[in-house]
């Protein structure tokens, strides 16, 4: 069974995006003039994290030997007001079909569609401003500046559901992967034993001028939904499918019988979920030339012809094939297109989110920055009552108040927030 291990369709990823830049704090200076005004340049942006669809991969089997990702830091500002370099972002490639997901709260980021797909997953953390940022009409030599944005790693959950029109099921060894290959141009491994499909194969099949995508799903047996088998791992790339192709062998020489084991797969559907045993379902009866189908194709017929369509072949052959075609792709124009698994298009892991905020001493006053500042400057309009009381109301909630209360501010003591100062009344 090792074989089973090649075709990965879920891991869990960590990512980071990188960290922002510190600002410089820095004066220029001549030959027998030092500190002749602040210069100091702000810091660099840190990388983001993206994900993004490729048609060329085919499974996540790579994040096995590869799970943490890490976009570059942003660098430290430089003297003379040059901005530090930004860090690298990274590119994290999925095949197509890959699902999304933030790991702790299941909530799906993404479902990557589209070949060339790409979402942002992660923003880099905003570089500090340097200290030539903080001079004011009052305030010419500020002796600070501000440290870049620090982020936290984030885990993901990545899940790959196949994308296909059509999703081709039944028990194992009834003749799937004999038929995908007869009707399009894969090339699944066949033999005579169960299992001998470990990973879902996916081919194109033609029909005239168009084409529709069918996909042979392994290893459902009675109990898939529990875990049995190889059932419970493939279900999920069937979730998206148009409609299902029900392959069931009519002949009879397992010592099974054709009617329970369509019953059997069917509610292996129904416990897994409702959604996906209400699809539209063909039904092929494989392997009719052999001696006893015929018995058991009329037994069959009488049970379900009014409800479903029938289609006898023999896949082996390509006996029946032609007609099977016609009646899928005749189904499918019924039918709306696959779709997308819903998400939330605008969630990204944002440092900004996050306000935060640092207290320097100029001399004697006390400067507060950071991106609580930078938001508060925003939104703060300071000649209105209102503003000024949500500004107060924020900077206590904050802790603001506190810590500079631990830094020993008194009384008519001076703050200074942004391009306004003001005295401190407890």
């Amino acid at each position: 069974m090792a074989d089973r291990n090649l075709f990965t369709d879920k891991v869990k990823i960590t990512i980071k995006s990188g960290d922002g830049g510190d600002g410089m704090n820095s004066f220029k200076s001549y030959k027998g003039k030092p500190a002749c005004g602040p210069d100091g340049g702000d810091g660099g942006n840190g990388g983001n994290i993206y994900i993004k669809a490729d048609a060329s991969i085919n499974d996540l089997l790579s994040f096995r030997y590869v799970s943490k990702y890490v976009a570059g830091d942003g660098e430290r500002g430089g003297t003379n007001k040059c901005f530090g370099r930004g860090g690298d972002d990274v590119i994290i490639k999925v095949p197509l079909g890959t699902v999304v997901k933030d790991f702790e709260t299941d909530t799906v980021i993404a479902d990557m569609f589209e070949d060339g797909e790409t979402k942002l997953i992660a923003e880099g953390g905003r570089g500090g401003k340097g200290n030539v940022r903080f001079t004011t009409s009052r305030r010419h030599a500020p002796n600070f500046a501000q440290k870049g944005e620090k982020t936290e790693p984030h885990v993901l959950a990545l899940e790959l559901k196949v994308i296909a029109d059509v999703g081709i099921i039944g028990f194992p060894n009834v003749g799937k992967s004999t038929l995908l290959s007869k009707i399009s141009a894969a090339k699944p491994k066949i033999a005579n034993y169960h299992f001998t499909t470990l990973s879902p194969n996916l081919g194109v099949v033609k029909y005239y001028d168009n084409s529709f995508v069918a996909a042979d799903i392994p290893g459902l047996i009675e109990g898939a939904a529990s875990g049995a088998g190889l059932g419970h791992d493939f279900l999920r790339h069937i979730e998206r499918t148009r409609m299902l192709v029900h392959v069931i062998d009519v002949s009879g020489v397992e010592g099974r019988d054709p009617v329970e084991d369509f019953k059997k797969i069917n509610s292996e559907l129904k416990v897994y979920s409702k959604k996906l045993a209400a699809l539209p379902q063909i039904i092929v009866l494989n392997k009719c030339d052999i001696y006893g189908a015929e018995e058991n194709v009329k037994a069959f017929k009488n049970k379900y012809r009014r409800r479903y369509k029938i289609f006898t072949v023999t896949a082996v052959s390509s006996e029946g094939t032609e007609e099977l075609i016609e009646g899928i792709f005749n189904k499918l124009k019924t039918l709306p297109s696959v779709q997308r698994v819903e998400s939330d298009e605008s969630f990204t892991y944002r440092k900004s989110g996050n306000l935060g905020f640092e207290i320097y001493m100029d001399g004697d006053v006390y400067v507060i920055v950071g991106t609580l500042v930078d938001m508060l400057c925003r939104n703060v309009v300071l000649n209105d009552p209102d503003s000024m009381a949500y500004f107060q109301k924020i900077l206590r909630e904050k802790g603001v108040i506190t810590q500079l209360e631990k830094m020993g501010i008194k009384e008519n003591d001076t703050i200074s927030i942004g391009d306004v100062e003001f005295e401190y009344i407890p």
